[in-house]
């Protein structure tokens, strides 16, 4: 191992900023999902195999900036670390294609949830096509660049060993280059999409403008890891530089940021219920006092298989009086029976097949009617 110094300390110190902070966030969101809410969904998932993913890239980081990724060529060759260094950066470059990706979809899938339009719906699967099939070219690209793939970090040894006999062909770096380029655009307006169209989905909502922004930031702080990407642009031309590791370093810095960018940022989007929970821990779960009824509210049955308890009209209408008006009562409860149980005064809204069991929702209606004598 080497010294820590220069672009070398640099990388060791980014990386495991970002990956503290991502790694926080995402046991954060774990926790409100499936400790608070109670609903851990596909989205969810997705962004804690983005995380994995992102240790794993992260480690490459840690470990080749302790091998010489940031380092003088002269300094590696000295040392006899290059070998191992160029292995961790390849390693590393193939698991941030991955990384970026699953947050990406984590993001555009959280988004779904919450859109009605189609047009809002073709857009995110739009951008979950495009960054798949894009991260799916580019990380080909990344791992198959060289024939075999250990010749991509084999091909430094003579460097170190004058008489080492190492063959294998590799990609052009200007195709290559042309590749990384295609690809930063793409997870750009990708990024971009996922942080604008929150803006689209709010705007037609009941609330004051105020709330609106409020609400579109949050949603949009996914876009947040595209400036991690613009910014690492103009260093892609680095790939030919013949000091590899040393020139490569901004890459690979900036490569952390947005994978960590991107997954934080997708996760503080879901902690709100967090907050709630601190200022009062009783109200997410922890509470067992029923609520009360406001005025003029009609409640339906409990959800549980129980039908109500009273099937007194003035329970549900105070201001009906039953000796003077026809009333008709509407009871909605759930019910775990078998269909050959049910009575002629349940209207089953959700049947099932023969004589299985079912969770389903019944209608129970319940007539009282009035006599009206004349003389």
């Amino acid at each position: 191992m080497l010294p820590l110094e220069g672009r070398s300390q640099s990388i060791f110190i980014v990386t495991t900023i970002f990956l503290g902070v991502s790694f926080i966030a995402v046991c954060l969101r774990c926790f409100v999902r499936i400790r608070l809410v109670k609903a851990f969904g596909w989205d969810d998932t997705l962004m804690v195999c983005a995380m994995l993913m992102n240790i794993l890239f992260a480690l490459c980081g840690i470990t080749g900036s302790l091998y010489g990724m940031g380092q003088k060529l002269d300094t590696l060759i000295e040392r006899g670390t290059m070998e191992t260094a160029m292995f961790w950066w390849w390693l590393g470059q193939t698991s941030y294609v991955w990384t970026c990706a699953l947050a990406k979809l984590s993001i555009a899938s959280a988004l779904l949830r919450l859109t009605v339009s189609k047009a809002h719906r073709l857009i995110l699967w739009g951008v979950i096509g495009v960054t798949c099939i894009v991260g799916l070219v580019f990380w080909f690209m990344l791992t198959l660049q060289c024939q075999p793939v250990e010749f991509f970090w084999q091909r430094v040894r003579p460097y170190t060993d004058p008489k080492a006999n190492v063959s294998g062909t590799c990609m052009k770096l200007d195709d290559i280059i042309t590749i990384a380029y295609v690809y930063s655009i793409t997870a750009t307006l990708c990024d971009l999409t996922l942080g604008l169209l929150p803006i689209a989905l709010v705007w037609n909502l009941q609330m004051n403008l105020r709330t609106k922004a409020a609400l579109a930031g949050i949603l949009g702080l996914g876009c947040i890891a595209s400036a991690a990407v613009i910014i690492r642009i103009p260093f892609l031309h680095d790939y030919k530089d013949p000091d590899f590791l040393y020139a490569t370093a901004s890459i690979s810095i900036w490569s952390n940021v947005e994978a960590g960018l991107g997954i934080a940022a997708g996760s503080l989007v879901t902690l709100r219920p967090l907050f709630r929970w601190f200022r009062d821990p009783t109200s997410m779960g922890g509470s067992k006092s029923k609520t009360k009824r406001t005025a003029g509210s009609m409640p339906l049955s409990s959800m549980n298989g129980v039908q109500s308890s009273t099937s007194n009209p003035q329970y549900w209408r105070p201001d009906l009086d039953r000796e003077d008006h026809p009333t008709v009562i509407t009871t909605i409860h759930t019910s775990n029976e078998s269909d050959t149980s049910r009575t002629s005064s349940q209207e089953d809204l959700n049947p099932t097949n023969g004589g299985t069991f079912f969770q389903g929702v019944n209608v129970q209606k319940t007539f009282y009617v009035s006599e009206d004598q004349t003389s």
